[in-house]
């Protein structure tokens, strides 16, 4: 059983020693422990420190691509490799490194494909009373869109099983960890969540410049994952709120042509009228958008076992561990 420990990076060089001391060498259940790092785009020397760590597998984004595309890459290697299990790590030192052997416990015990380590927002005293509710919320509507129980739905601190992460594919470019609980949920893999501890961060976090704009960038990956594996749902219910609103126009108009007086109210029965078309219009866009994800799931079906095949050549011919570019379409 191979477990292969993945760090994204940007500009890293003076943080990563510190984070690569204090991961595992050694769990129970665990053969081989590697560690991969992704450079994304670093300007300083990250990945120089790196390989002067011992670092296994490095791979290098010339320029900077996001979390999200450097996860991709992650991924795409760590299968590369050979791996059983896929963790997810910071580089700052956030996540404790002896709770990875907590959180790759439940797909160990094929309890899971994906685990995610709750960093105990709510009471969580490295958080700010601001964080605390944006996270909470969040993980709330998370839940909901996802229908899985998780209570740190942006944590990256989280396992990956081999089959899991063949299935998952993700499309934003922002962040990847609503993205992926919304695809597992909706693929129907096992989610579980498993308290972990955190330490102190040193600086602000670069994956965003401002609280709003984090919201707003959050809150588009999880409408857009959403609507993609639920298409019909959505466009069907926005095509019946439009039709009803546009019934009460319509409605309006005839209690006063009823009344005599409906020359005068003519223009909500226009208003009504284009309402009604743009409802139809929207649930029809519903049933294109549901007959295209169900090509969509073919394609991915078949791209999983296109990685599964991957997988099986790579173990075949495994190169020694060394700097390797990103795969082609990793990112």
């Amino acid at each position: 059983m191979k477990l292969v420990i993945q760090i994204p990076c940007l500009n890293e060089a003076e943080d990563l020693p510190a984070t690569l001391a204090a991961l595992p060498r050694k769990i129970d259940g665990i053969d081989t422990i590697e560690i991969l790092v992704i450079d994304d785009g670093s300007t300083d020397n990250t990945a120089q420190v790196a390989r002067m760590w011992g670092v296994h597998h490095v791979v290098r984004h010339r320029t900077n691509r996001g979390l999200a595309a450097a996860f991709r890459s992650g991924v795409d290697a760590a299968l590369a490799a050979g791996a059983d299990i896929i963790v997810n790590t910071d580089a700052d030192g956030q996540y404790v490194g002896e709770d990875i052997a907590r959180i790759v416990a439940p797909i160990l015990d094929g309890r899971a494909d994906i685990v995610v380590g709750d960093r105990g927002v709510a009471d969580n005293a490295h958080f700010g009373p601001v964080k605390r509710r944006l996270q909470e919320l969040g993980s709330a509507i998370v839940q909901r869109l996802a229908n899985v129980r998780i209570s740190d739905a942006v944590s990256g601190f989280r396992a990956i099983s081999r089959e899991a992460a063949q299935r998952i594919n993700i499309t934003t470019e922002f962040s990847y960890t609503t993205d992926m609980l919304i695809q597992a949920g909706r693929k129907r893999l096992s989610i579980l969540s498993v308290p972990v501890r955190t330490n102190a961060t040193l600086r602000p976090s670069r994956l965003f410049k401002s609280i709003p704009r984090f919201i707003v960038n959050t809150g588009i990956t999880m409408a857009r994952a959403y609507t993609t594996y639920n298409p019909l749902r959505v466009f069907v219910g926005l095509g019946l709120a439009m039709t009803f609103a546009g019934l009460l126009p319509m409605l309006r108009f005839l209690w006063f042509w009823a009344g005599g007086d409906g020359d005068g109210h003519v223009q909500s029965l226009v208003i009504g009228g284009a309402l009604l078309v743009l409802g139809a219009l929207t649930a029809t866009f519903g049933i294109l958008a549901d007959l295209i994800a169900t090509n969509r799931k073919l394609i991915e079906e078949s791209l999983t076992r296109l990685r599964e095949i991957e997988g099986r050549i790579d173990a075949a011919a495994m190169p020694a561990p060394s700097e390797r570019a990103p795969r082609k379409g990793a990112a």
